[in-house]
């Protein structure tokens, strides 16, 4: 008898056309593509305010993309269009875009977890125990969700700080001394070069890098991506598989070269750790201070319980964000449909398309 008293209660409980999970630039235009068609959804952020996942984010970061580049559907980025924005005055835009738009954002909502009730709807929990149902769920959390600190970080005593581009923050909880980067990519090097004039600081470097020229004949590169159709290029296309392949990024003044003259030194890759010791690939030892572990990032999915969603090894499933599982969406996934989907130059472009194409197949 109390079974079918639960079950009548979820059975006239609300569904929301669409729920989103993650207020970040990829939620809210996917929200903003529902408000146009007057579809009733929901947004919901674990943080505390819309452009806190950007506020977390290292002291000092810049976007990829100029200003030009970096805006929403339906508002322009303020400044200087060439210029580079910062961590905080794009999360500042997020929260302003969020406040023009009236879009319908639940701060302070984690989800738990999400699953599908016997009628086929999304059934999302969330931190609080509270339960909303959905026919439709696109997860706009990204691919950027946990940093990866490699085993070989056990090795290390606990007098040697270890911290990831997320845990870094201002860098008032570093102490001084030998600072290690790990990981050549862009965070990398922008920490490696924030903190060459307070600290002797070394970088283990890994696959060769391609660095793009910030200006091509007085344009942006980004122009010219744009213009050359570079942009768009499919994962799977030859030009997309030799992208990937480089995965090269803007040379902001962090080409080898210039970081070595701002006192940085290179190392090949770190092998193994022992007390306060890493051993490199060329069998030298340095001794640390501490070490910001800049190799990548990993999802973080435990929560997603959606039987078809992720395959055998948990890896996301999808076909330009489309699901195998009806209903469900992605966006900011890397190389989702091209080069851009990672970035926010590709997040209004990306929304559209798989908000136009998630209403035109049945739940």
């Amino acid at each position: 008898m109390e079974s079918n008293r639960v079950e009548t209660a979820i059975t006239d409980q609300h569904v929301y056309p669409v729920l989103i999970i993650g207020a970040g630039q990829a939620g809210l235009a996917a929200s903003h593509a529902l408000g146009q068609r007057g579809v009733d959804h929901r947004v919901l952020d674990g943080h505390a305010e819309v452009g806190d996942s950007w506020r977390q984010r290292y002291a000092g970061l810049r976007l990829f993309t100029p200003r030009q580049f970096s805006s929403l559907p339906g508002m322009p980025m303020p400044g200087d269009a060439a210029g580079y924005p910062d961590r905080d005055e794009f999360a500042d835009y997020l929260r302003e875009y969020a406040r023009l738009f009236e879009l319908p954002v639940r701060s302070n909502t984690r989800v738990t977890r999400l699953t599908r009730d016997a009628l086929g709807r999304f059934a999302v929990s969330l931190d609080s125990g509270e339960q909303l149902l959905a026919q439709r769920v696109t997860i706009a959390a990204g691919g950027f969700q946990q940093a990866v600190i490699p085993a070989v970080g056990a090795g290390l005593d606990s007098s040697v700080l270890q911290f990831t581009p997320d845990t870094i923050g201002d860098g008032s909880a570093l102490p001084s001394g030998t600072l290690l980067v790990v990981g050549d990519g862009a965070s990398g090097r922008d920490l490696a070069r924030r903190y060459a004039a307070t600290h002797r600081v070394l970088l283990a470097c890994g696959k060769p890098r391609r660095l793009l020229p910030e200006r091509l004949l007085g344009r942006s590169i980004w122009w010219w991506l744009q213009r050359l159709g570079l942009m768009r290029a499919s994962a799977d296309s030859v030009i997309g598989r030799r992208m990937r392949r480089l995965d090269p990024f803007p040379n902001r003044q962090v080409a080898l070269p210039d970081l070595q003259r701002l006192g940085v030194e290179l190392l090949p890759r770190v092998r193994r750790a022992d007390g306060r010791l890493v051993q490199c690939a060329d069998g030298q030892q340095h001794d640390i201070d501490a070490v910001i572990w800049a190799v990548g990032y990993r999802d973080a999915l435990d929560w997603l319980q959606v039987p078809g969603a992720l395959d055998e090894r948990g890896r996301v499933l999808h076909d330009s964000g489309l699901s195998p599982v009806p209903g469900l969406g992605w966006l900011v996934r890397p190389w989702q449909r091209n080069r851009a989907s990672a970035l926010v130059m590709g997040a209004g472009e990306d929304a559209e398309w798989l908000v136009e194409r998630m209403f035109a197949e049945p739940c």
